[in-house]
């Protein structure tokens, strides 16, 4: 089932519980699901949320907010950074909450 966001700034994953490996800052891998992508301001931001054996894909927990950093020639993005402004990180996870609330429950 393809999944359809509700607002034209919002790209939601093409399935449920897609995943991700992604090196972190100590260069450990680190696998998190993909919920979807939020264009703001000019720039592009993912939203993940880490899976693990005790938090499996499709499950709830904390999300983690990446600006995709870098596009593929189809303008895919391809390489992400974690957001570290927090502000940045709230507008970005507020218009994720937005565009996304017809799909998560945001407790």
């Amino acid at each position: 089932m393809v999944r359809e966001g509700s607002a034209p700034n919002f790209c939601p994953p093409t399935e449920e519980g897609v995943t991700l490996t992604f090196a972190d800052e100590k260069g450990d891998q680190v696998e998190m699901e993909f919920l979807g992508l939020v264009l703001l301001g000019g720039r592009s931001y993912g939203f993940f949320f880490p899976v693990d054996e005790d938090h499996p894909a499709t499950s709830s927990g904390e999300v983690v907010v990446l600006e995709a950093t870098e596009l593929d020639d189809e303008g895919q993005p391809e390489a992400f950074e974690l957001v570290t402004d927090e502000a940045i990180a709230a507008e970005a996870y507020a218009a994720f909450q937005e565009a996304a609330k017809d799909l998560y429950d945001f407790a």
